[in-house]
């Protein structure tokens, strides 16, 4: 499976008490899905993919696990399956969602597919996301930081408070790129980390490696 950074940071941090109901949005080739199967044992993991190609190989690659109980595929798209599921709730729900904003077009199509939307994309999916929380369920995502600030204010409209936010740099001197951000639906005060992904070029981070070593043999 291809590894993308940004998922199994985001795979390995999210995190809520013993859940019943974990809902993956846009799981791709399946990989956050399968760590969140690993790392909450009691927990039945829906994974949605509007991607065919990318939906059947997450079909495969949960059959393959030993947790393929605990797992199921729908490739539908984000909408459609909230539009489906009005009264589904979910503990966790976790996504590393499309992220330009409103910018041209990609050359190829499965690019434009994973990695273009709009502000009505968020808005759609943020008001999903509100809907199908459990009460103490938690909601994870990890975004660029100018989309992070668009989020963070849907949210609010939506009644999603800001529970943590982890600002996550390359090297321990360079601006954060990216934000994970965990709302609830209880209005608290938001704790704020920072993660290193790497110590040098081509060395990660000691907090990195801990934080992956569960799902990776090389560390």
């Amino acid at each position: 499976m291809k590894i993308n950074t940004d998922g199994v940071l985001l795979g390995a941090i999210a995190t809520v008490m013993n859940p019943g109901r974990v809902l993956d949005i846009g799981t791709g080739t399946g990989v956050i899905a399968l760590m969140l199967a690993q790392r909450f044992i009691n927990a039945n993991v829906d994974a949605v993919e509007i991607d065919v190609s990318a939906a059947e190989t997450a079909a495969k690659n949960f059959k393959n696990s030993i947790f393929n109980k605990r797992l199921l595929i729908m490739p539908n798209s984000i909408d459609t399956f909230f539009d489906e599921h009005p009264g589904d709730k979910y503990d966790l729900i976790i996504s590393n969602p499309p992220f330009y904003l409103n910018s041209l077009e990609s050359p190829k199509e499965k690019k434009t597919l994973a990695k273009h939307t709009d502000v009505d994309f968020f808005d759609m999916l943020m008001k999903g996301i509100a809907a199908h929380l459990s009460p103490k369920g938690l909601c994870w995502l990890i975004l660029p930081v100018q989309a992070a600030v668009l989020i963070k204010e849907l949210a609010m409209q939506n009644q999603l408070y800001r529970h943590k936010i982890i600002t996550i740099r390359s090297f321990i001197h360079a601006e954060p790129h990216r934000e994970i951000v965990c709302f609830g639906l209880d209005d608290v005060l938001t704790e704020t980390t920072n993660f290193t992904i790497y110590e040098a070029i081509g060395i990660y981070s000691d907090e990195y490696k801990k934080l992956l070593q569960p799902y990776f043999l090389n560390f």
